[in-house]
């Protein structure tokens, strides 16, 4: 490709306050529509909007962790455009003076660390949500006034992975601030992209186009690589390209023009007159800087350091907080000073159910106790991996033990020598060719002959065992 890719993405974050950024309304999810609203939140004449103090806590913590310079003043402001679900026909958002700026996250995109910088975090209103049915649109103004922050990032991304990851990352941090549910099925995080080509080495901007309706990290991935590719088709012919926004049709797998972008003075800001401007003290900054829990990154850290665990397994345990909390739980009850088996348990078994089951690790809902019990019958050597694996699914299934399950399944492994010999004398007659190949040096013979007796023995004997004692039978102690 002859041009280079710029990208920036702009977050929407609900926050998960019980009552809206200005009036008293409940933000509950899945009522029944316009059951929670007031003159406040639809725009009356003569109401007057009250600052919910949690959004701002909220807000402060997430700038916090984003690396953000928070001001010591800030104000709100009205934005001015006209659509169905907004009742006031003004959005209060915030302007030339946000609550933050200058801040930054480091991710990791295709084995490359990489620095995206924030440009601002700030504070608005959400609008309502539309529903379109056949010829008509529905109106449901519950979503009116909940509390959102912004998230604008620099255009320092260069590709749709880097798009992908930036977002994982960002999810990551919010989730353990617990702040949002970051649900994007649910809207709770939504995301909007702007994106524009130039010519390789060129350091003019090129027209920027805004895409939304993507409710996906995957979604954002695939409408900026459709859009790459539709931009650079454009720019190869010399067609100019307009200034749109673009919505993504996913079914259709392409965007298509929704409207011609407005910029900053379509919106005629000015200051919200019903709101004053506020001054945020240093203490508040300090006290609610403390409030912030260990994060992703200095956890993953902490997981090499203290755990002796890679870096791989450790990014994998962190991506979620709750699953994370669990598997440090694990962690320090597990006897051994070498955690590997038992992360390797996470890594492997754990998060294959999980997976298969749609469900996080902390919710497949396997005790400490009955975990750690299963790895110990692994490291003793009476059951094997595979069985191991096949009780963790029956645990999962059942309110037993893995001991319950292991008895009554007969699943211990045979370990004594005299009833494996028995079997392999059994093999090794019925499987001469093998015996010769494996004497002639071909060591997957023997691999061979430890599955027959593996086989006949209903998989009940110690591997390690036959395999010893099948090299000793055949001269190769």
């Amino acid at each position: 490709m002859s041009y280079e890719v710029v990208i920036g993405l702009e977050v929407h974050l609900q926050l998960k306050t019980k009552t809206k950024a200005f009036c008293a309304c409940s933000t509950e999810f899945g009522k029944e529509p316009n059951t929670q609203v007031c003159p406040v939140c639809l725009g009356f004449p003569g109401s007057l909007p009250v600052f919910n103090k949690t959004v701002l806590d909220y807000a402060i913590k997430v700038a916090l962790a984003l690396n953000c310079k928070v001001q010591e003043y800030t104000k709100f402001d009205r934005k001015n455009y006209f659509y169905p679900d907004l009742p006031k026909n003004y959005q209060i958002s915030q302007f030339d003076l946000p609550l933050s700026s200058n801040g930054f996250i480091d991710i990791v995109s295709e084995g490359i660390e990489k620095r995206i910088g924030i440009t601002r975090v700030h504070i608005e209103e959400d609008a309502g949500k539309l529903i379109h049915q056949d010829d008509l649109s529905l109106i449901d103004f519950n979503r009116t006034g909940i509390p959102l922050l912004e998230i604008v990032s620099e255009p320092d991304i260069s590709s749709a992975q880097e798009s992908h990851d930036y977002l994982s990352t960002l999810k990551n941090i919010l989730e353990y601030l617990d702040v949002s549910d970051c649900d994007m099925e649910k809207g709770t995080l939504r995301c909007d992209a702007n994106i524009s080509l130039r010519p390789i080495g060129s350091k003019n901007l090129g027209v920027k186009t805004e895409l939304k309706n993507m409710n996906s990290f995957k979604g954002v991935k695939d409408a900026l690589n459709y859009e790459i590719q539709r931009q650079s088709a454009l720019l190869d012919l010399n067609e100019a390209l307009t200034q749109e926004t673009r919505l993504w049709d996913p079914k259709a797998s392409k965007t298509f023009t929704m409207r011609t972008k407005e910029g900053a003075k379509d919106y005629r800001y000015f200051p919200e007159p019903d709101l004053p401007p506020f001054i945020i003290k240093v203490d508040k900054i300090s006290e609610i800087k403390a409030s912030i829990p260990e994060l992703p990154k200095e956890k993953m850290q902490r997981f090499i350091s203290d755990y002796g665990i890679s870096e791989y397994d450790s990014k994998v345990l962190v991506a979620s907080k709750r699953d994370a909390f669990f598997a440090e739980e694990c962690i320090k009850a597990y006897p051994n000073k070498d955690k590997k088996a038992i992360v390797n348990w996470f890594i492997g078994p754990l998060l294959s159910e999980a997976n298969n089951r749609a469900k996080a690790l902390a919710d497949l809902g396997i005790s400490i106790e009955n975990l750690l019990s299963l790895v110990t019958f692994v490291e003793r050597e009476e059951i094997s991996h595979l069985s191991a694996k096949a009780v963790l699914t029956e645990v999962l299934d059942s309110a037993k033990s893995p001991e319950e399950i292991i008895r009554e399944k007969n699943l211990i492994q045979v370990s004594d020598s005299g009833a494996i010999k028995n079997i392999m004398e059994e093999v090794i007659k019925e499987n001469a060719k093998s015996v010769l190949d494996y004497k002639a040096g071909k060591s997957n013979a023997l691999m061979f002959l430890v599955g027959q007796v593996m086989r006949k023995s209903g998989g009940k004997t110690n591997p390690k065992i036959v395999q010893e004692l099948l090299k000793t039978r055949l001269g190769d102690a």
